[in-house]
């Protein structure tokens, strides 16, 4: 039964802090799919993964104002945080989870970060053994900053382009396949998994099955499209609306396939948060590669150890290939598999000459922030990397203020001095309050509608709200009764 976290228990969750009890990340990790009862043999998370992914944002600014925006209505006014605290962080997620994470390099967006700076801290999660993703709209991923990240040690990069962004001259999601094309040429050839995310809402849903054919259309680059259900959350003006749920866009999925997909084969974190399936392309044909669900849940569980490299795709058939001799009745099983699906695909496989793609569609369900499943929660397997520890996405997102208006501590000279997030300055005294100034220029959202500065006390007494009119602005506590947690700033809750 779902149960909802009260706006007490929002605030009063932590980030999970680092612990000596004995046992291994991927122990953990099962522990908790065990205790709300998502273990099961679909379930990659404790198995395969001690956590699905973690997100890394090196700048809280962004070039576009999506509608269904998660950042905070201050993150545009922020500065962003110093490289020796990024790195800190990075250290923090290696000694979490460990060699092989999935580090997504975001924001705001990563590329409006210096560009030295950006390639620094590709370098830095690669030299701690670690997977980073890029995350971007796009806008300023040039081919020949690609190449310069691909060359440091970049794993993947994911494009992020949708009407939410409200990109000037594009109608529809169709039209916009022009600019995901640019963006697919930036990256063909070069060394690098290429990803699309697509936040779905009422008024792209029906477009879905024509995104999906373009991906399809693509597949020698893309590797995988995730599609995001738009969730009441952030600064975003808008929000997913109750008919788009995952089923539908699962169903979407699949019309735009062309063929039946099962997303219940294999999976990482809660059902209700991800739902995963993969196909083979063979002549522009997706053929469900998940078909045999039984089969998928014997590999998951024998390959669990292996770590396949997604930017080299010869090097991953060697490391599959070399298992599977090790263990002939494996070996045995997937050939018969093979030659079923070979069977099938037959006229398909001889007119592209044999050659075969292959494509993953994720759909990612995120929470309203004011309706978080504690066992969702609880069973997260998307984290953000906060100044305290990881935390999970949904939650963070409710709450995301308590994490940037905070001052960081900087080492210089061997003495500790405290950066202040809306200045960038260094001082020698933690700060008592961090106010934020919303302009015409940083202001993004909700925040547009009406301009305000809010002042934050970091010792915990209540925020004051300075809102602008004109030239003149006058101080407005926002006062608590004593006991009770403020209003969502989100949904008015």
């Amino acid at each position: 039964m779902t149960r909802t976290l009260t706006p007490e228990e929002i605030l009063a969750w932590q980030p999970y802090a680092l612990t000596d009890d004995g046992q291994t990340a991927l122990e953990r990790a099962r522990q908790r799919m065990q205790e709300v009862g998502q273990w099961a043999p679909w379930q990659a998370l404790g198995r395969r993964y001690p956590i699905g992914c973690v997100a890394l944002e090196i700048t809280q600014r962004c070039n576009l104002d999506c509608t269904l925006c998660y950042l905070s209505e201050s993150s545009n006014a922020l500065k962003d945080i110093p490289l020796q605290e990024v790195f800190r962080r990075i250290d923090l997620i290696h000694a979490h989870y460990g060699d092989n994470t999935d580090i997504q390099v975001t924001g705001g967006d990563p590329t409006l970060r210096k560009r030295e700076e950006l390639v620094q801290i590709v370098r830095y999660i690669r030299a701690r053994n670690m997977r980073c993703s890029l995350f971007t709209n796009g806008i300023k991923a040039t081919r020949d900053l690609l190449a310069e990240l691909a060359a440091t040690g970049l794993t993947d990069v994911a494009f992020h382009v949708d009407m939410t962004q409200q990109r000037p001259g594009y109608g529809s999601e169709i039209e916009l396949n022009a600019i995901r094309q640019e963006y697919i040429e930036r990256a063909r050839g070069l060394p690098l998994s290429v990803f699309f995310n697509t936040t779905v809402y009422p008024v792209n849903v029906h477009e879905v099955p024509d995104v999906v054919r373009f991906f399809i259309d693509n597949c020698d680059v893309v590797r995988m499209c995730s599609f995001q259900i738009g969730a009441k959350t952030g600064r975003g003006v808008g929000h997913g609306g109750p008919d788009v749920t995952a089923r539908r866009v699962m169903t979407a999925i699949q019309q735009g396939a062309g063929t039946p997909l099962n997303f219940d084969a294999a999976g990482c974190g809660p059902a209700a948060c991800n739902r995963y399936a993969y196909a083979l392309v063979v002549n522009g044909r997706a053929y469900d590669f998940f078909n045999d669900p039984k089969f998928v849940q014997k590999m998951l569980a024998a390959t669990a150890h292996l770590h396949f490299d997604r930017t080299d795709r010869r090097r991953a058939i060697e490391t599959m290939t070399d298992f599977l001799l090790e263990h002939p009745r494996l070996l045995a099983a997937s050939l018969s598999r093979a030659a079923r699906l070979a069977w099938k695909a037959r006229k398909d496989l001889l007119a592209a000459r044999a050659r075969v793609g292959k494509l993953s569609f994720f759909v990612h369900n995120f929470m309203d922030a004011c309706h978080l499943d504690a066992d969702r929660i609880a069973a997260c397997s998307f984290m953000v990397m906060t100044p305290e520890g990881p935390l999970s996405m949904c939650l963070h997102n409710a709450k995301r203020d308590d994490y940037l208006l905070v001052p960081a501590a900087v080492h210089r000279e061997n003495r500790a001095m405290f950066w202040n997030p809306t200045t960038g300055a260094l001082q020698e005294r933690k700060p008592e309050r961090i106010a934020v100034t919303l302009t015409r220029k940083n202001a993004r959202g909700r925040a547009k509608a009406e301009l305000r500065t809010t002042a934050v006390d970091v010792q915990g007494t209540a925020p004051t709200a300075v809102r602008a009119t004109g030239r003149r602005r006058t101080l407005v506590p926002r006062l608590k009764r004593p006991g009770r947690v403020a209003p969502c700033s989100t949904c008015s809750n």
